[in-house]
């Protein structure tokens, strides 16, 4: 067996998080290879949050026409997918073609290898038949796939993940989507606005469950405005396809047919393809537990969903930023690297970048690396009233023990709701401890449901005390002037 190719770092898996570390790293003069075996970058750009926006701002821009009527005289609204499709496959995707993604990578000085990377003993990834040793460690970014339910009968079918939904070139008559989170009902309803019949069918009693109970209904009463069925507490039990439509039958004789089948139930991290095994890790779990500097063990770090922090580009990014903070400040530290320097200075940059992105310094290796901090991960789901949250629901902080206050205020009183009218649907609901006078949660749903809560991501993260935000200035006619209501209704 041929002897291993020495390196300074490997990063398998080149999802949003993996391929930002890559290229700081080899940006800063170490030799990096980066093993992706489907398309660098990811979920994001390919399937997840660009495309799939671009398929939600048109469908807003079809209920926005829709809503002239009674505000600015009347409009007619033809919808037409065409120009969707054809705007992701050429401005989103290249066609799902990463090419471009690659070229970037390697003219930062990084190494593509295409194949999927299997650890192979403490710093060691195998790719086929090659093998790389890692002089300052490993970072695994291999992402999450769609979790299919072992529902009797599915895997039979020609069911669609979200992959397929954003793929679609034409549309549907009807759409049965099985699971009621964020991508369910985002994708549910730009599907409804674009005129195909929608039924989505959830197994827990309300759809977005990981939200506020308000968060729910609004979101529910949106949709079912827009002709979606909903129908929860709901487990499936069998699905059937005939050759041109499926049969979802579910617990109690529910029974759900549509031309096609969306499910969207959750994703899995496969942990078992790593070779965890080689280096002592557990890869029976859901997800790969990692320490507040990404560390799963001496040499191997992890960033992305597969950390189970939360499924979004956001954390893969801050969390990106922290890795590459300490390889740094390691590197530097072994005298690694072609350019020291330059090293050096990128050190410093990485740092404060992942400060900027909220992580707390403490002292690393060499200096202060920044450690990961999630109170205030904020979370949007961009149906339309978007639902934007930080840190914990009401439940969460009353089942932790903490003295709750609770400040809640529908958009549609402020003066802002009042004068959009026409979807003003939405709230702003305050989760405070009473006893350390901060904000520990909040929700900000409406038209800009996600731009408003940026301002309660820096309340929270920041542990603002309630009498500064009391005494802030908000400015007027906005919808974020609402967040002043909340505070005052705080009980």
């Amino acid at each position: 067996m041929a002897e291993p190719e020495l390196v300074d770092v490997v990063v398998v898996g080149l999802g949003v998080g993996g391929e930002e570390v890559a290229e700081r790293l080899a940006e800063a003069g170490l030799s990096v290879v980066g093993v992706e075996r489907d398309l660098v970058g990811g979920e994001c750009p390919y399937w997840g949050c660009i495309p799939s926006k671009m398929m939600i701002r048109a469908a807003n821009a079809l209920a926005e026409a829709r809503r002239v009527d009674g505000l600015a005289g009347t409009a007619q609204v033809q919808p037409d997918w065409a120009p969707v499709a054809k705007r992701i496959r050429e401005e989103a995707t290249d066609n799902w073609d990463d090419t471009v993604a690659v070229e970037r990578f390697t003219g930062k000085g990084g190494r593509f290898v295409r194949g999927s990377g299997r650890l192979d003993g403490p710093g060691r990834v195998r790719v086929g038949d090659q093998v790389f040793q890692a002089r300052h460690g490993i970072v695994l970014g291999t992402g999450t796939r769609p979790a299919v339910p072992p529902i009797n009968g599915l895997a039979d079918t020609p069911y669609w993940t979200n992959h397929q939904a954003i793929e679609v070139e034409e549309l549907p008559a009807s759409l049965l989507v099985l699971g009621g989170g964020a991508i369910g009902l985002e994708l549910a309803q730009v599907f409804a606005r674009f005129g195909v019949r929608v039924t989505v069918v959830e197994a827990l009693d309300r759809v977005l469950a990981i939200e506020e109970p308000e968060a729910s209904e609004v979101a529910a009463a949106a949709l079912r405005a827009d002709g979606v069925e909903i129908h929860t507490g709901v487990r499936a039990e069998r699905v059937e396809h005939d050759g041109s439509r499926f049969t979802l039958h579910g617990a109690g004789g529910a029974q759900f047919t549509a031309d096609r089948l969306l499910v969207v139930t959750g994703r899995r991290a496969h942990l078992e393809e790593l070779g965890l095994d080689t280096v002592g890790v557990d890869a029976q779990q859901r997800f790969l537990p990692v320490d507040d500097r990404l560390h799963v063990t001496d040499g191997l770090w992890a960033v992305g969903d597969l950390t189970g922090e939360g499924a979004f580009t956001h954390i893969a990014m801050y969390q990106a930023a922290i890795v590459v903070a300490d390889m740094l400040a390691l590197a530097r530290e072994a005298g690694a690297g072609s350019d020291a320097s330059g090293t050096a200075s990128l050190v410093g940059g990485a740092m404060g970048a992942a400060s900027s992105l909220g992580a707390s310094g403490s002292s690393g290796s060499a200096g202060t690396v920044p450690r990961a901090d999630y109170r205030a991960l904020p979370r949007v789901t961009f149906t339309d009233p978007e639902v934007g949250a930080v840190g914990l629901t009401e439940r969460q902080a009353r089942e932790r023990g903490i003295n709750v206050q609770v400040g809640f205020t529908k958009l549609g009183s402020s003066t802002r709701g009042w004068i959009h009218r026409v979807g003003d649907e939405g709230f702003i609901k305050l989760i405070a401890d009473a006893d350390q006078g901060v904000l520990i949660g909040a929700t900000s749903v409406g038209p800009a449901g996600g731009e408003v809560l940026s301002a309660l991501v820096v309340a929270v993260h920041a542990a603002v005390p309630l009498s500064q935000l009391r005494h802030m200035i908000y400015a007027y006619p906005t919808f974020h002037r609402a967040i002043e209501d909340a505070l005052r209704n705080l009980s």
